[in-house]
């Protein structure tokens, strides 16, 4: 086997790997709106990470939010403070 023909098998193998990476990411985030549970209050894991982000941003959390309300919070607070991903 060629050094060439090596880097095409590992090319072809990157390439799968990274296409079932991303199909699982992409896949796993589902809309909080869409949640079953989304109308419950948030958790306490939820107020917790808000409250860190939302004094790092600047801002107050309301008492009252649902899971759904906290996760999209959540996501618009870090990219606001640069921690999300």
């Amino acid at each position: 086997m060629t050094d060439a023909n090596t880097r095409d098998d590992q090319d072809t193998a990157d390439d799968q790997d990274s296409t079932t990476t991303t199909a699982d990411t992409t896949t796993a985030a589902k809309d909080p709106d869409d949640w079953a549970t989304g109308d419950e209050p948030m958790t306490g894991p939820q107020r917790s990470y808000l409250e860190t982000l939302a004094r790092e941003a600047g801002r107050e959390v309301p008492e009252d939010l649902t899971k759904a309300d906290a996760s999209k919070l959540i996501d618009e607070l870090q990219q606001q403070t640069g921690r999300g991903a």
